[in-house]
């Protein structure tokens, strides 16, 4: 089930006046609700580690707690104080970051339009949100840990992009292999840019960015320095889309 808020732009006459010959740099962390290898939950190393990613857009997984009203772990008033971001209002209440954990970040003055929320099936809780841009409209996610329900969410997935000029979906695809479980999505360009779990030993690239036709992924990494090292137990990855 797909879901539409009408969010118009917090800065609507930006949305034209947006230009620029360079790329776009979309990261990815799964946060692991700042809890870090230390058993710490640190929002503060969180935040150091997003500002070291000089994105202009993140998509985080696990921004809030999973019990009573979901809390977010992170403090909107610190990210505000802290970083060059600003949250985009993805949440459906007042305590949460996120939405099933997926939140939005923005660099400041970058203007956003319609939120959509997309239902994911599968026995787990799971969902994802699509933030338009002014480049292309962004897909956060976190899918499940099955595969077969995964190919399902996926689905979901694509038929909520459908339509759009251009569509980058980013998140922990929780998908160990690198060559099957992603064929929903055999339209895009599915870029895994290293082993992103575990922190501590990473042997999985289960963080991925897909761009569909149209974008171009002109480089990509990720994050294996400085406090992301231990803030999670994944690693954070980035891709430079033009």
């Amino acid at each position: 089930m797909i879901q539409t808020l009408s969010f118009f732009f917090c800065r609507p006459h930006l949305f034209g006046m947006y230009h620029s010959d360079k790329s776009l740099r979309v990261a990815s962390y799964n946060i692991r609700k700042a809890k870090g290898l230390d058993r710490r939950r640190d929002p503060m190393r969180i935040l150091n580690v997003l500002n070291g990613l000089e994105a202009d857009v993140i998509a985080l997984q696990e921004a809030d707690r999973r019990m009573g009203a979901r809390p977010s772990v992170l403090c909107r008033s610190m990210i505000d104080a802290e970083t060059d971001f600003e949250v985009v209002p993805v949440a459906r209440n007042d305590v949460s970051l996120g939405w099933h954990g997926n939140a939005v970040l923005v660099r400041k003055g970058m203007p956003y339009g319609k939120v959509t929320h997309i239902d994911l099936p599968g026995l787990e809780p799971r969902g994802a949100v699509r933030v338009d841009l002014p480049r292309f409209s962004l897909v956060a996610t976190h899918l499940g840990l099955m595969r077969r329900h995964r190919a399902g969410q996926l689905r979901a997935i694509a038929r909520a992009v459908e339509g759009c000029s251009h569509a980058v979906v980013a998140g922990d695809f929780n998908e160990w292999s690198p060559h099957k479980g992603l064929e929903v999505l055999d339209a895009f360009d599915i870029h895994a840019p290293g082993h992103s779990f575990h922190a501590a030993r990473p042997i999985a690239a289960l963080d991925r960015i897909a761009v569909s036709p149209g974008l171009v992924v002109r480089k990509a990494g990720v994050v294996q320095e400085g406090p992301a090292r231990h803030a999670s137990d994944h690693l954070p990855i980035w891709a430079d889309i033009a």
